[in-house]
């Protein structure tokens, strides 16, 4: 969905917003259950024994709305996806977002609730946390709506306070939000991906707000990312750094979940934003 609207954006070739269109429609049926999957697949679990909530729905989903509703000009399909979109910032306020836990869980029970008894339900991924952040501003900045842009400023905030690491520098990937034991063995790994989104809403926050503490904090990420992911040598960025800042090895800058994604889109995107920093 994205390539293909990213693609018509460029070209204007209407098959490829035709695909876009498809897609998106396919991903909505699937993600509330509309529809079977067609390619057989089905869930990773057994629904009926393993009911819950995943972040990761409604804030891709928000962000494919974002990149779909930029590029389509059709009226129509514009308040379709106004609609979509506060849906989906609906839920993750609703279902994922706990201020009292200073916190936005990866997985909550069907209403909601935490379930904090098990390792699961007390998952939080810092770099998922803050990549929804940006996805909620650029909802907030489409709606004109200052509350939903506040509260994606506070979810940033407490994934970055949360995940920092105070003493080797870099984003955890995973914590649990009690300050219990994680029950994942790269929780304390540093991957490339969740600086990339550090990057991106830190410098959002800032071009929005003005705030230069989002500033320094975009530049406190850079020059982790230029000390311990990039090889100046050969170029590209190490994908994958042990917590201590070193690449795994043997390193690898491209994998199965490596690929031209995060890096180019938080280039692009920063660069972007800078531009329209300079020309005010």
């Amino acid at each position: 969905a994205i390539a293909n609207a990213e693609y018509y954006g460029v070209t204007g070739e209407t098959v490829c917003l035709d695909r876009a269109r498809e897609a998106y429609e396919l991903i909505y049926k699937l993600n509330n259950g509309l529809i079977k999957d067609p390619t057989g697949l089905g869930p990773k679990t057994i629904p009926t024994t393993r009911t819950g909530r995943a972040l990761a729905d409604p804030m891709i989903y928000l962000n494919i709305t974002s990149v779909l509703r930029r590029v389509d000009p059709d009226a129509e399909w514009q308040k379709l996806y106004a609609d979509r979109a506060q849906e989906c910032v609906e839920t993750i306020f609703k279902y994922h977002y706990k201020p009292d836990l200073h916190c936005t869980l990866e997985s909550v029970a069907p209403d909601g609730t935490p379930r904090l008894e098990v390792t699961e339900g007390r998952v939080v991924n810092p770099g998922h946390d803050i990549e929804c952040s940006w996805f909620l501003m650029e909802a907030a900045n489409y709606a004109k709506n200052p509350e939903i842009h506040a509260t994606a400023i506070k979810i940033f905030d407490q994934a970055f306070e949360a995940g920092w690491d105070k003493e080797y520098g870099g984003l955890l990937y995973f914590i649990d939000c009690l300050g219990k034991p994680t029950e994942a063995y790269e929780h304390d790994m540093k991957l490339w991906w969740p600086h990339d989104e550090i990057l991106i809403a830190s410098m959002m926050i800032f071009r929005d707000t003005k705030d230069v503490k989002y500033l320094e904090k975009f530049e406190q990420t850079l020059e982790y990312c230029k000390q311990h992911f990039s090889d100046r040598e050969y170029g590209e960025w190490y994908g994958y750094l042990r917590r201590d800042g070193l690449p795994t090895m043997p390193s690898t800058k491209g994998s199965t979940f490596k690929g031209p994604f995060h890096l180019p889109r938080m280039l692009s995107m920063v660069d972007g934003m800078l531009t329209q920093i300079l020309a005010e």
